[in-house]
């Protein structure tokens, strides 16, 4: 079985992305199971190499098939967006309309079957949004370029996994999206995940909404029997193991314990704020329901520490390993 080719965006050019790509293709783990390509600019990740003091050769390239996979080997799809003065740290336009190119580039790889999976470092949002590009984030843009209707936002850490039902809106328009419909394809997406990455019978837990689950009506409007119930009822009825809605609070003490392999969190900080506590430096993000796996770090460009070389490297890493269980065997 060949190698699995995976398309690595940088990310905001300005942040700590040339770093981390540069720092988790020299790792020799993933160099020795993936054949890695950068889609991004030459010369920046020379200076995130120079940064974190590690040297690479790079090896420019257009078609993923060209690339190499030798240690200390880095092959760029170099589009040469980024001018050399380009400073590290600050918003940048130019660097936020190159993020977007890379993804771009990255999905029609993907489409054309010369990628298995993405993993990307990360945008900043003003940058992208200044240069126009009006996405919340990584994963709406990635759903339209690939023309994908719904997606879902999967988090991952060493103890600790959860997917989403909504994401990157208010609270309040949260709850009212929040629909059975919704939370059972939420489930369906992270139960053939994590069955794609050899759990062959996950354990999930499905969030409540309300304190306590909306003890029988007191708190809320009954949305747990109304929106929540209704699609693990559905679920469970095909054969997957789900169970709620539960008590936020409890179920990630569980999960977190073991008992659950998934928890699916109804609304952005009820998920996110426990994956942060249990470990951001070793966090992933995984958009689950694109044609081809994709991964991201669980931090953002960090613009504080943008070129000092002194960014953890770990969450990149960590999303590269995901990538490769992730992405489809190919013979």
């Amino acid at each position: 079985m060949s190698l699995p080719t995976i398309g690595v965006t940088m990310g905001d050019a300005a942040g700590v992305g040339p770093e981390i790509t540069v720092a988790a293709l020299l790792d020799p783990e993933i160099t020795s199971t993936c054949r890695a390509v950068v889609i991004g600019d030459t010369a920046r990740l020379r200076r995130g190499a120079q940064a974190l003091g590690l040297e690479a050769e790079f090896n420019e390239i257009t078609d993923p098939n060209d690339a190499r996979t030798e240690a200390g080997v880095i092959n760029v799809i170099n589009l040469g967006l980024i001018p050399e003065d380009l400073p590290f740290g600050e918003l940048s336009a130019v660097a936020g309309d190159a993020a977007f190119q890379y993804i771009r580039v990255a999905c029609e790889l993907a489409e054309a079957g010369s990628i298995q999976a993405i993993c990307t470092a990360p945008l900043n949002k003003s940058a992208l949004h200044s240069a126009g590009h009006k996405y919340p984030g990584h994963t709406e843009l990635l759903a339209e370029l690939t023309n994908t209707e719904e997606v879902s936002m999967m988090l991952s850490t060493p103890k600790l996994r959860v997917i989403h039902v909504t994401t990157h809106i208010g609270l309040i328009d949260a709850i009212a999206k929040i629909e059975p419909g919704l939370v059972e394809r939420t489930i369906r997406r992270g139960h053939a995940a994590l069955r794609g990455a050899g759990i062959t019978e996950p354990r999930i837990g499905v969030a409540a909404i309300n304190p306590h689950a909306g003890e029988n009506g007191l708190f809320g409007y009954d949305e747990e029997a109304l929106k929540i119930a209704p699609a693990v009822d559905a679920a469970r009825a095909d054969g997957i193991d789900a169970e709620g809605p539960l008590p936020a609070d409890t179920l990630f003490f569980l999960a977190g314990r073991g008992d659950y392999d998934l928890v699916v969190a109804q609304y952005h900080d009820q998920g996110h704020g426990p994956i942060k506590v249990l470990g951001i430096e070793a966090g992933v993000n995984i958009t689950v329901g694109l044609p081809v796996p994709r991964t991201s770090v669980d931090h953002g460009t960090a613009f504080d520490i943008a070129g000092k070389g002194v960014v953890d490297t770990r969450s990149m890493v960590e999303a590269m390993r995901q990538a490769i269980v992730l992405a489809p065997v190919h013979a």
